[in-house]
């Protein structure tokens, strides 16, 4: 294993090894993943619910559309899950990672060393699925948030004078064309354009590490100087981190993101395909 990602033949010989965690999720369909891991998800694996367990719905729209959930809440729900001290937690999805990157973060924000991602999620799963709940022995992790940088909005305004603030949104959002969720299109002046789903290559899995760091070095961002990470609600965001850990470099993510942004009135947007 990496430091971050695993391989599914490697998670197939460790797969009594570790914790395991289906995270589906789209922003589309956000109540289709209890059901596809229902009809088939890897032996052992334990659902989370992206929505209402890795954020906290109920925070004001100010906050952000996934504000991140108070720490005694995630643990409750890790010791659920199964999760465990000293046991090697593993996540996965069925879009290479999108949604999985988020409980990667969220619980090594929260303290957890030993958290990867299955590189290439459920697509790549060669081995056999079984059906129904999983229904783990209680664990006992201890959480504690802080293990990991972030930023608030005012730390977001200022970055772009002190590093590279990425924007992981499509293309077409960051610009402005569109915006199809939250309540002003644009990005937050200064921010460059580098949209996740270029950290993927053709089969589903995460590039290589050194055409990682070439992709934002094309960029023009600096991978010696600090670097932080939006999107639109901070989960996607947490993609483009894990790609960069992945390729040996450290970030710091903005949970608000734009969803946060675009709500309060006195901040300014910047709109077109420059920062």
């Amino acid at each position: 294993m990496s430091d971050v990602l695993i391989k599914a033949d490697e998670l197939a010989r460790r797969l009594g090894e570790v914790t395991l965690l289906d995270v589906r999720w789209t922003l589309t369909d956000p109540d289709a993943g209890r059901p596809a891991h229902l009809a088939g998800h890897i032996p052992g694996a334990v659902f989370v619910d992206l929505h209402r367990e890795l954020a906290d719905p109920s925070r004001p729209a100010s906050e952000g559309r996934h504000p991140l959930p108070p720490v005694e809440d995630l643990q409750r729900a890790a010791r659920a899950w199964g999760v465990t001290t000293g046991r090697p937690v593993v996540v996965y999805d069925d879009t290479s990672g999108l949604a999985a990157a988020r409980a990667w973060w969220l619980l090594r924000y929260a303290g957890l060393r030993d958290v990867r991602v299955l590189d290439g999620g459920l697509t790549a799963w060669a081995g056999p699925l079984e059906e129904g709940p999983v229904e783990p022995e209680p664990g006992d992790v201890e959480l504690r948030y802080g293990a990991l940088p972030v930023l608030t909005a005012d730390d977001a305004a200022a970055f772009p004078r002190v590093g590279t603030l990425l924007d992981a949104r499509a293309g077409e959002r960051y610009r402005g064309d569109a915006e199809p969720i939250d309540p002003r299109a644009g990005h937050i002046p200064g921010a460059v354009s580098a949209p996740t789903t270029d950290n993927i290559d053709a089969s589903g899995g995460f590039l290589e590490p050194g055409s990682i760091r070439a992709r934002f070095e094309e960029l023009g961002v600096d991978l010696s100087a600090p670097i932080a990470v939006y999107c639109g609600s901070g989960v996607t965001a947490a993609h483009t981190l894990l790609a960069l850990a992945a390729a040996g470099v450290d970030g710091a993510l903005y949970p608000g993101s734009w969803s946060q942004w675009s709500n309060l009135p006195d901040r300014p947007v910047a709109t077109g395909p420059q920062p």
